[in-house]
């Protein structure tokens, strides 16, 4: 197609828009996107967050935004970086502070018949057992020093302890664990932040939604993955709570200290990085790694209590009810992947900031359950509409390092939410669209409403557009648990 410049953006194609070299700027920007969210990103600050990170040394390719990207911390949530090994850096603020934050969709063998009667109940049941808010913590109790396990063998370590099954891990991205965890590295504080929040939601935009296969894109997929029409899924969404972020703390301010022996030079300095194979930058990854293997912990110890709700309240056993794990997938983390860059082959940093890798089928990387269907993906929406479930493409890897969107991504910032929905009944708002709420927190659910975030679908559909994800189907909530 003919390039077309809007807003100082070129088009590349239908879906892709590039924001030319300028400046120190090492590469390009790319944001993927219609126009509608095209305009929706450059209302903030997102395409001059994708330019400060085209500054960053070994940056590959270019700084890239998802269709969901909006302004961040640093790199926008939905960016992607890749830097290289021998030049390049680790950014703690292009991964963010929710280290390890992702998203787990379990399934079962039960319809919408068998809650007649059972929604309230369960909603009361999974408010208990999963505990959610600031500062909330868990019924998981860890003994003197087992935090450091914990940090060490992600979701692993509650399999091991009765929380799950070992099959799960074989349904996890990297197996529920990253290797080369340094639990040393992660500061005291990081420790003391976490030790009691195990299977805790947290605040924010975390949530636990019991969903209903609403729609099927793909037949064969969607039963490869266990998923059926009209059957029910439970979507976990969260992190690694305050050990993560303390460890994001920690180490912005350390490598910020030392931009300047190294000579780096950033538009801003929440990019703060360290060179990969410097003291810092190694010590980071090694407490990334440990973070985001508590993130998979908690997540699996969420599981566990929503078997038990389920349990108690259905008075039936998960085996019978087929309550198992379809998927867990990180989407704040930084690994080391093969790509295929204009110059050949190379081994690079990957950084993805709210955005879920995608690998097409057949790639090496995918657990052996799904190669042959490629790397699923999880896309919460909002609470009042629907979620989604894709496989990674091929043009992934072409166009993104190998990634797509992690989620529907906010429009309007907390504190406008708030406002724009001062005097109206939420909860009854939600009751009529036939869904159930519990949250914890006086403006939770104002922050959280609906017009709050782009479109999900809107989003789903630029990423299968551009040929990064393909749709398999959609998941539509009836009860959700808010931090």
């Amino acid at each position: 197609m003919s390039q077309v410049t809007f807003a100082g953006v070129t088009q590349l194609d239908e879906f892709r828009w590039m924001l030319p070299r300028e400046g120190g700027m090492r590469v390009p920007g790319i944001l993927i996107a219609d126009r509608p969210l095209l305009e929706k990103m450059l209302s903030d600050r997102t395409p001059d967050q994708v330019r400060n990170a085209a500054h960053l040394p070994g940056i590959l390719e270019a700084s890239i935004a998802m269709p969901d990207a909006h302004w961040g911390y640093g790199l926008p949530v939905g960016g992607v970086v890749a830097t290289g090994l021998d030049d390049g850096v680790v950014s703690p603020g292009a991964v963010g502070y929710d280290i390890g934050c992702g998203v787990r969709l379990m399934r079962s063998r039960l319809t919408r018949a068998d809650f007649k009667g059972l929604v309230e109940p369960l909603a009361d049941a999974l408010f208990r057992e999963v505990p959610c808010g600031v500062g909330s913590e868990g019924a998981v109790r860890l003994a003197a020093g087992e935090i450091d396990k914990v940090l060490r063998e992600g979701a692993g370590w509650a399999v091991r302890r009765g929380m799950g099954a070992a099959s799960d891990l074989e349904h996890c991205e990297e197996a529920g664990v990253l290797a080369d965890a340094e639990p040393g590295s992660v500061s005291e504080g990081a420790r003391g932040r976490g030790r009691n929040q195990l299977g805790t939601l947290g605040s924010g935009n975390h949530f636990l939604e019991v969903q209903e296969v609403s729609e099927v894109y793909d037949e064969a997929a969607a039963q490869a993955l266990g998923l059926e029409a009209g059957t029910v899924t439970v979507m976990i969404h969260c992190g690694s709570r305050g050990l993560g972020h303390q460890v994001c703390t920690d180490y912005v301010r350390e490598v910020s200290r030392r931009l300047g022996a190294w000579g780096i030079t950033l538009p801003d300095r929440q990019l703060a990085c360290a060179p990969t194979a410097s003291p810092e930058g190694r010590r980071y990854l090694g407490a990334m790694r440990a973070a985001a293997n508590f993130a998979w912990a908690n997540r699996q110890c969420i599981a566990a209590g929503v078997r038990r709700a389920f349990e108690r309240v259905l008075g039936r056993g998960a085996g019978p009810m087929g309550l198992t794990l379809v998927y867990d997938v990180a989407h704040n983390i930084a690994k080391f992947e093969n790509h295929t860059v204009s110059t050949g082959p190379v081994r690079c940093l990957v950084h993805r900031k709210g955005a879920t890798r995608a690998f097409p089928p057949g790639h090496p990387d995918v657990p052996a359950a799904y190669r042959a269907l490629g790397q699923p993906v999880l896309v919460p929406g909002d609470m009042g509409r629907y979620s989604f479930v894709l496989l990674g493409s091929a043009g992934s890897m072409k166009h993104a390092f190998g990634s797509t969107c992690h989620g529907a991504g906010r429009q309007m910032s907390r504190t406008q939410a708030v406002r724009e929905t001062r005097g109206r009944d939420l909860v009854e708002e939600l009751r009529e669209a036939g869904v159930v709420v519990r949250y914890e927190g006086r403006d939770t659910l104002r922050e959280e409403t609906s017009e709050a975030y782009k479109d999900a679908a809107q989003v789903v559909r630029v990423c299968e557009g551009a040929g990064l994800s393909r749709r398999v189907a959609k998941l539509r909530p009836f009860l959700v648990v808010k931090g």
